[in-house]
């Protein structure tokens, strides 16, 4: 059990070893803040932005676990520094603090010492000691070294709670007749223009020979991976990519590797990213915000009933590998990103998105989110570049790097990850934290969509976190106040408070006044007409991406530009951590299959 569920209301006061303010050093943004901190006898070590009291039992900023600590003491860069190696959850940290005199500092470390030695003690087990060499400080003072018809169910089948649902994903992928007569490669398709460029591989627009599709291939070099030991967050996108369908998240076709590569084909939403189209209209109206808005909350709805936080979404086709790359066949988005189109509106208007605008991306964005929340998935990375539109100017979250699997309400986690300008709170604070980031960053893309810039920013990243973390909201006159209490609940700092943020999830945000005018059940079958639609002159059309990369040849950079060679064991080494990562979406092609012969049952008719 998290320590964070035992409130200080819940002890009884002789419970409490000693108390007091103490100054904690942030991990991320390297300040002092004044604490004040509370040890329990079983070994429990809570930090408070303010004294607690009996009638307030709100969960702690810090929560750390001392039983098998180790203490240490220095005076520089401030006199009464002390470090404690301790626990938060099951992962060993060491959290740095000072004290306002040497006599305060020894009793806190004397407190520490005891809870440790006796629990130590009973265990049998040897005290654990600690170097006591001071560590090197640098001049910085930093040390070197909508119901569940709408948010959607996982498709596990009949008591789905008892099933492992990436088992058995992986079960029909290994296993079917058509995944063993069709093994895809890179020889399947033909490429045709570059969608993006990064540190790890390419986005390819591309076309699948056998049925003359569009899709958008994503092939990661696996040495870069490795190397980044970024395997467990490439293996968590792929498994989510197979898990989730839903309208408003890219679709995932194949996965596959070869001897370099890991392969993602996705869907291809050629209508560019939300950040593109806002960045020319300045402000979306509050009409588009509200449709994007409830289409956003509902993917990131569903993602968080299936326990997943986003962190970063598109619906995978097929997962491969080559010897060298990871391979993943996506939908084409062809109306670009979300932060092209936002962008081109502030260059022409010198606003953003109208309301009615802001508001049908929200709710899309609020539908898919809510779908990944209802599958236990938190994405933990929403901005407007994440944001696609697709030839119909329906929202399509893309990029599902940052997700983390297996996240109910109540559930925490702790990796420092996301987009500096969207970062929560609660992740600046150093504390663990739960899906609610994902509505902190629906908070912030449609604050963008409305007001045409971010709510909070500076170019100093130590500046920008500072007023995330207590900075004041402002908002233009011309925003509704509809529109002002919804941010206002979204942007709320404490988590626990935040709109979104208790067990009914994407279902509280569907409630608000903002979205009053949104029939839920139509928007998620698409019977809502969009406000804008990407004008595109061909499926291929790629006018809603960056030129600069476009404009590049379609071309793969050769692994091991050094000229070494990897050996044969190495070669083993580096496939064994992919097993298990190609991917064929059968149930979605027999799906597409029954839906083309009921249309042409309707024709006939």
């Amino acid at each position: 059990m998290s320590m964070t569920s035992l409130t200080t209301k819940s002890r009884k006061p002789e419970d409490v070893v000693i108390e007091g303010w103490l100054h904690k050093r942030g991990e991320h943004v390297k300040n002092w803040r004044p604490r004040y901190f509370i040890i329990f006898k079983d070994g429990a070590l809570l930090g408070f932005r303010s004294k607690p009291k009996d009638s307030v039992p709100y969960p702690p900023l810090n929560d750390f676990m001392i039983k098998e600590a180790a203490t240490m003491t220095f005076e520089k860069p401030r006199p009464n520094m002390f470090m404690v190696r301790c626990l938060q959850w099951t992962t060993v940290i060491e959290r740095t603090f000072y004290a306002d005199s040497p006599e305060s500092r020894a009793k806190w470390i004397k407190a520490i010492e005891d809870i440790s030695k006796r629990y130590k003690d009973s265990q049998d087990a040897p005290v654990e000691h600690m170097d006591t060499n001071p560590p090197t400080i640098d001049e910085d003072g930093e040390y070197a070294g909508a119901a569940h018809a709408i948010m959607g169910q996982p498709s596990a089948g009949p008591n789905h709670s008892d099933i492992d649902f990436r088992a058995s994903m992986i079960s029909i992928a290994d296993t079917s007749d058509a995944a063993k007569r069709d093994k895809i490669t890179m020889e399947d398709f033909d490429f045709l223009k570059v969608l993006g460029k990064g540190t790890f591989g390419k986005v390819i627009l591309c076309k699948e020979k056998r049925e003359q599709k569009l899709y958008a291939i994503k092939i990661l070099k696996k040495e870069v991976i490795i190397a980044r030991e970024e395997v467990a967050h490439t293996m968590t996108e792929n498994r989510v990519l197979q898990r989730c369908k839903h309208p408003f998240l890219t679709e995932l076709k194949y996965s596959f590797q070869e001897q370099w590569h890991l392969c993602f084909v996705m869907e291809f939403a050629n209508g560019g990213e939300l950040f593109t189209h806002l960045r020319k209209c300045g402000t979306f109206p509050e009409s588009r915000a509200r449709f994007y808005g409830a289409e956003i909350v509902m993917a990131i709805g569903y993602l968080h009933l299936n326990n997943v936080v986003y962190r970063d979404m598109k619906e995978l086709r097929y997962s491969f590998q080559t010897d060298d790359r990871l391979c993943f066949v996506m939908e084409f988005a062809i109306g670009g990103d979300l932060y092209y189109h936002l962008n081109k509106e502030v260059q022409m208007n010198k606003e953003g998105f109208s309301e009615p605008r802001a508001r049908f991306y929200g709710a899309e964005i609020v539908l898919a989110l809510g779908y990944l929340h209802a599958n236990n998935i938190v994405y933990r990375d929403l901005k407007l570049e994440n944001l696609l539109l697709d030839k119909d100017g329906h929202i399509k979250i893309a990029d599902f790097g940052l997700c983390k699997e297996e996240i109910k309400f109540g559930d925490k986690t702790s990796t420092f990850c996301g987009t500096p300008e969207y970062l929560a709170p609660e992740v600046l604070e150093d504390n663990d934290y739960g899906r609610c980031v994902d509505w902190w960053g629906v908070g912030v893309v449609m604050y963008e969509m409305m007001c045409g810039r971010l709510p909070f920013y500076s170019k100093d990243h130590n500046k920008l976190f500072e007023l995330i973390m207590v900075g004041d909201l402002r908002f233009p006159s011309k925003l509704s106040q509809e529109a002002k209490l919804l941010l206002q609940g979204l942007l709320v700092k404490d988590p626990a408070k935040r709109t979104g943020g208790g067990s009914e999830d994407a279902m509280e945000i569907c409630r608000q006044d903002f979205f009053k005018s949104v029939d839920w059940e139509a928007m998620y079958r698409k019977e809502i007409e969009p406000p804008y639609k990407p004008n595109v002159n061909s499926e291929t059309d790629t006018s809603y991406f960056d030129n600069e990369f476009t404009s590049q040849p379609v071309q793969l950079t050769p692994p091991h530009k050094s000229g070494h060679l990897p050996t044969v064991d190495e070669q083993e080494e580096m496939q064994s951590n992919f097993t298990q990562f190609s991917f064929h979406n059968i149930v979605g092609s027999i799906n597409r299959i029954y839906e083309a012969s009921e249309e042409d049952e309707r024709m006939a008719e």
